[in-house]
């Protein structure tokens, strides 16, 4: 059962740093503002994406696994109680959900019609990001000191560049690649 404990946080902690870069370099993908930026993101974003989904699945199966472990009596239980594991499963459910619908935006266009285009599901996967957050910072001890140096400046930032995407993407912020129109 140890083993399980093991594996389930160490795909965790792979998980969300690769689900944080797939974000991330999604936000580049498409807006052409961003210059080698947009031209890096366009370079490894599937990649990241299809790295940090098969991550989040093999650590959902686990924790899962972890879970009915816990549970059922034969682990140990964590250092707080089942009611606050199990919420915190919900979300971590929910997050997956929301990134499988994300990635089914990509794969699969034609599945979503308007006003549920691609573009629109797939940016499922913010919502996807925001749930693991909570997440993570909430049932992820191993994380616990690391929520206000890291998470939070991580979070921010993110939250920064996609403002600045929407900024330049209605026209309000002047780019370079705007300013030589």
């Amino acid at each position: 059962m140890e083993i399980i404990w093991y594996l389930d946080r160490a795909a965790a902690l792979v998980a969300y740093p690769a689900l944080y870069l797939a974000v991330l370099t999604g936000i580049f993908y498409s807006a052409r503002s961003f210059g080698p930026l947009h031209r890096l993101a366009r370079s490894v974003h599937i990649e990241i994406s299809v790295f940090a989904m098969l991550v989040t699945l093999l650590h959902g199966v686990l924790g899962v696994l972890d879970t009915w472990f816990i549970v059922s009596g034969a682990a140990p239980q964590p250092a707080y109680s089942t009611t606050y594991l199990l919420a915190g499963v919900v979300v971590g459910v929910g997050a997956l959900q929301l990134l499988v619908v994300a990635v089914l935006g990509f794969l699969d266009a034609r599945r979503f019609e308007r006003p549920w285009g691609p573009r629109v599901v797939h940016a499922f996967a913010y919502g996807g990001f925001g749930f693991a957050t909570v997440h993570a910072a909430a049932v992820g001890t191993d994380v616990a000191g690391l929520i206000r140096p890291v998470f939070g400046p991580a979070v921010v930032f993110l939250v920064y560049v996609l403002l600045l995407r929407v900024l330049a993407d209605s026209g309000r912020l002047s780019t370079p690649a705007t300013a030589e129109q």
